[in-house]
């Protein structure tokens, strides 16, 4: 049985080993943290890619069908609430000529739900997205928010009623890109990890040192006090934004990019139960995108893409003639490795919600700090900053994989495998199996998530998810 070495505990490890534990080989993970998925945040499942104006009709209808596909296999974490994109008066560019995109990705749905029902994972191809006039969401504003929203009209009302609507261009879009919760993600990626045979989850474990033997991989590692070395047939590189060191280790150069970007956790007693909202702008400017991200309890997590919320003045490093590894400035990796000043905290999170505050004037007056930022750095593979989609290359029997969106982490799972069968180390084919789910209960699943929140030092209401309803 070939032995397969995976280094790193995030999306694309923990979505790595459960595809390759169908395939008859034995897997071995490596994550140097007590818990998997402690990487860069993230809050949206990417169907259809509305949030970037910029990216191309090919990678949308890739991230659509990605999408899909994650949500077929990680359904516990999926919040099914829609998402309301809005283009404002300032924005340079016009919502109109966004429109086609819209008819597009629909069609694309459509075929996709026609060729296979179960990929109807949004719903109804024909619902995937609605527009609102000005009209008419002054109209819904006239209404009480509902506390159980069943259709995008309901999710609008507390939209309509709290958004300066002067501010934007018209219609408003809503569509069924749903939102990812990070910290179901990694306390199901631990119960599934942990139920399969094929599968040696190591927490807390340090890799020191990579060197090739022969054919193979030996991999040293702390576990605790006690240091091993273990001899592999294949490595998985999917370190997140370290993975150049392992390149390093291994005396490979591949150019990248590593990002220090951070979303913001805030608490305002409206006890209204609002859909996510994007509020397009220029990225980088005073002006950029504003999302405004909802969990229960009156909690809402903020991205502001400029460079006094989400992205920070020298925030982007690339790779050097002599290592494959970015250099982040140092303050970066100290809030990465030892966390936030207080000072520094409350003074971005201010910042965050003054940004919002510009569309959601009651949301700037009322709302709170309500703890640290959720943060990290993300990588993106070469030199392209509207990058979006997975990317995954070999060397041999090593695989160095780099995504920038999680939805991408099972299409290059799906890669890996094709390699490892056409590297004869394994005799199966790839089928897709999704009965790991089995191992999924729903109220051991709630009380881990919260633990994982509360360890990270969240309020453990994050861990949870707007919308009740499962897939």
């Amino acid at each position: 049985m070939a032995k397969v070495a995976i280094v790193g505990g995030g999306v694309a490890g923990v979505s790595s080993a459960l595809i390759l534990s169908q395939l008859g080989v034995d897997i071995t993970l490596f994550e140097a943290n007590n818990s998997l998925v402690c990487g860069p945040p993230f809050c949206h499942l990417h169907a259809g890619g509305n949030l970037y104006p910029d990216i191309t009709d090919k990678e949308r209808v890739q991230l659509l069908k990605e999408s899909i596909e994650f949500a077929q296999y990680y359904p516990f974490c999926i919040d099914k609430r829609p998402t309301v994109i809005a283009y404002p008066k300032r924005f340079s560019q016009k919502v109109q000529n966004f429109l086609p995109t819209l008819d597009m990705l629909t069609d694309e749905y459509k075929k996709l739900v026609e060729q296979n029902s179960q990929d109807a994972i949004l719903g109804d191809w024909k619902e995937y997205y609605k527009l609102y006039s000005k009209t008419e969401l002054k109209d819904l504003a006239k209404q009480e928010p509902k506390q159980t929203p069943k259709n995008s009209d309901e999710w609008l009302i507390p939209f309509a009623k709290y958004t300066n609507l002067e501010t934007l261009q018209y219609p408003v879009i809503v569509v069924q890109e749903y939102g990812l919760n990070m910290f179901k993600l990694s306390a199901g990626a631990e119960l599934i990890l942990n139920s399969l045979s094929s599968v040696e989850l190591n927490l807390n474990t340090e890799v020191n040192s990579i060197e090739r033997v022969d054919a193979k991989y030996a991999v040293s590692y702390t576990n605790g006090q006690e240091k091993q070395t273990k001899e592999f047939d294949f490595l998985i590189n999917a370190a997140g934004f370290r993975s150049g060191y392992i390149d390093d280790m291994l005396g490979f150069h591949k150019e990248r990019m590593v990002e220090f970007k951070a979303a913001y956790i805030t608490n305002w007693d409206c006890n209204v139960k609002f859909p996510e909202i994007i509020f397009h702008g220029e990225r980088g400017s005073s002006e950029g995108m504003a999302q405004f991200t909802p969990y229960p309890a009156n909690y809402f997590q903020l991205h502001g893409m400029s460079k006094d919320v989400t992205l920070y003045q020298n925030g982007l490093a690339k790779t050097t003639a002599n290592s494959a590894q970015p250099k982040l400035e140092q303050s970066f990796i100290d809030k990465i490795e030892r966390g936030w000043s207080q000072s520094e905290l409350e003074h971005r999170t201010k910042k965050a919600i003054s940004h919002m505050g510009f569309f959601i004037p009651k949301f700037a007056k009322e709302a709170k700090v309500a703890a640290k930022p959720l943060y990290g750095a993300q990588q993106i593979p070469g030199c392209n900053i509207s990058l979006r989609g997975a990317e995954v290359e070999f060397v041999g029997n090593y695989a160095r994989c780099e995504i920038v969106k999680v939805s991408s982490a099972i299409t290059m799972a799906k890669e890996i495998a094709k390699e490892l069968k056409n590297l004869n180390l394994s005799q199966r084919e790839f089928t897709k199996n999704l009965t790991h789910l089995e191992s999924i209960n729903a109220d051991v699943l709630t009380k881990l998530s919260e633990k994982i929140a509360q360890d990270r030092a969240y309020p453990k209401e994050v861990a949870d998810t707007v919308n009740k309803e499962h897939l």
